[in-house]
């Protein structure tokens, strides 16, 4: 999974457009500078307020990018930010008041934290700004609040910067010309905040607010008596007395939107493990049919991690006992019609999810040349007289369509009438499909891509010493490579032969046939993968390693042949 987290960073400047470019412009080349100027990290949004004199930037990439490209904007604002001059309605402590990480995907929570710590430390070592740590980062309990780190804002750094109990956690231990232009700045991780806001069918503001105190963690005050005007209860300490709600993480209040002429339920989900989006649309719905209501729809306010629809589709799909291995763009339809996400107005998954909008297009192309073509452009390119693609990326296809084959059987049979209580079992089936037609997918264009590696190391210059000697190691290099792709291809398509063969004893028997020829399929990719191993191997010039590679090819080929035999005896004898 590819390693994604964002960066929220809040400035304290809402007004100078040429000072918010600026900054965002830094953002962008440290981003690149940090990952050898491929693009870095991708700027989502830029949001000025003038009352509140306040930007705020959305920014995602991998976590070395997004780390570096942060850093330089807390440096630029400081170049360009003097916060005895800054006035407005937020609250705030330094030029860079707040600068979260948030792990999006292949990254935890707990590594975002450790990262913010290192990033708050080097802020304070390289340009002298103090920092704090806050949320998931905190190094003291109470600071996990980001308002006890900002108590007082920038004016009472002078105090607080000397105090032991309340000073910076990177910091000098007293009040500093640059504390004093650039203030303090709080550095931070929390998990990704989805709001949302459910869509009910009453124009009351006042039921819409009830379900919200039903549902959100700090829920609603104890009365006495009338649960409504009663008196307030209070404890021993004068402290309201609260009655809390059913989803933890979770704020929410009711209004009603003249835009759209309904009321509803709006919510900040803050820790999306805890309570996912499907979980609180669910409660939602229950709290709203206790009071008589109906959720007509549901609404996301800015983006999401594509993991929250992937798991709300996939909840929704085992409700039903239906198989979840599909393919990710229907698991998502059924997310978008679960919840009627497109109840309002069209719902699209390219302009909300945050993954696919930090896909570079032409990066992702290049990529996938040949499997983004149609079956029929992909067999004239075949037999085009470009040597590429040629048996290696053919090799991987007929994997993929084994899988594909094997796939098919698992999710027919999760389907058939009669066969509902074993839904679950073809369902895990499918999902292992899902897998093995997703790598070997991707072969297909890696072993094209190994082919032109060869062909750029023959295109090396080889008129001095230094020259062949470089060509020869690149040359060697790129063998290798070429090599060991098509292995990955047989160890991959090795990997249907469990599949097609439970799908073959266990499957729908009217889909025996499919199994058989899904095993088919993975025999000949392992076999024609084996063949560019051997003419491969050939080529390199270590005879150790070409020795190793094509026994371990060998052996594989042995297994796909008589895996293929015995589910072709259980296909015939079910025929």
């Amino acid at each position: 999974m590819e390693r994604i987290i964002e960066c929220v960073p809040n400035f304290s400047e809402g007004r100078n457009m040429e000072v918010i470019d600026a900054i965002v412009a830094a953002i962008e080349k440290g981003g690149r500078e940090a990952v050898c100027d491929k693009p870095g990290v991708k700027v989502l949004d830029v949001d000025p307020g003038e009352a509140t004199n306040r930007t705020v930037v959305t920014f995602v990439g991998s976590p070395e990018a997004v780390v570096e490209a942060a850093f330089q904007g807390v440096k630029k604002a400081a170049e360009l930010i003097d916060m005895r001059q800054h006035h407005g309605a937020h609250p705030r402590s330094g030029a860079t008041d707040v600068l979260p990480l948030i792990p999006i995907s292949g990254m935890t929570l707990q590594e975002c934290a450790e990262l913010a710590r290192k990033l708050a430390e080097r802020i304070y070592t390289e340009l002298e700004i103090p920092c704090y740590c806050y949320e998931a980062a905190a190094q003291k309990p109470e600071r996990k609040n980001l308002a006890v780190c900002r108590a007082g804002e920038y004016e009472a750094l002078p105090e607080k910067m000397g105090d032991p109990s309340r000073c910076p956690d990177f910091g000098p231990g007293h009040y500093t010309e640059r504390a004093a232009q650039a203030g303090a700045t709080n550095v931070g991780a929390r998990d990704f905040l989805i709001a949302v806001n459910y869509n009910l069918n009453t124009t009351s503001t006042r039921r819409a607010n009830a379900i919200a105190f039903d549902v959100r963690e700090k829920g609603r005050p104890k009365r006495e008596g009338n649960p409504i005007t009663g008196k307030v209860v209070k404890d021993a300490d004068g402290n309201t007395v609260m009655i809390p709600g059913t989803l933890k993480g979770c704020k929410a209040i009711g209004w009603f939107i003249d835009e759209y002429g309904i009321a509803q339920v709006s919510m900040n989900i803050t820790d999306i493990n805890t309570t996912p989006l499907h979980v609180a649309f669910d409660e939602v719905c229950r709290a709203a049919q206790a009071r008589g209501l109906r959720v007509t729809g549901t609404e996301i306010v800015g983006l999401v991690p594509k993991r929250t629809l992937i798991e709300a589709g996939r909840y929704f799909l085992e409700k039903q006992q239906r198989s979840t291995g599909i393919a990710e763009e229907e698991i998502m339809k059924i997310a978008v019609k679960s919840m009627g996400l497109d109840d309002l107005k069209p719902f699209n998954p390219r302009e909300k999810v945050i993954e696919y909008l930090i896909e570079n297009e032409a990066e992702v192309i290049a990529r996938e040349r040949l499997v983004r073509m149609t079956c029929k452009d992909f067999a004239y390119e075949t037999a085009s007289e470009s040597p590429a693609p040629g048996g290696g990326s053919i090799s991987a296809y007929m994997g993929a369509l084994g899988a594909a084959l094997g796939t098919m059987v698992a999710n027919l049979s999760s389907h058939k009438p009669g066969w509902d209580a074993r839904w679950k079992e073809f369902s895990d089936w499918a999902d292992k499909g899902q897998a093995m037609l997703a790598g070997l997918v991707a072969l297909v264009d890696e072993d094209t891509a190994a082919f032109n590696r060869i062909m750029a190391a023959l295109g090396m210059p080889k008129g001095s010493e230094e020259e062949k000697k470089a060509r020869a190691e690149a040359l060697e290099a790129a063998t290798l490579y070429a090599t060991e792709v098509p292995l990955k291809t047989m160890k991959a398509a090795a990997e249907v032969f469990p599949l097609v063969r439970a799908m073959a004893s266990e499957g729908n028997p009217n889909s025996v046939s499919d199994a058989g020829v899904g095993a088919l399929a993975a025999r000949s990719a392992v076999l024609g993968a084996q063949l560019n191993v051997l003419i491969n191997a050939a080529g390199l010039s270590d005879r150790e390693a070409a020795g190793r590679l094509c026994a371990e090819a060998a052996e594989i080929a042995a297994y796909a042949v008589a895996e293929e035999a015995a589910i072709l005896e259980i296909v015939n004898s079910k025929i």
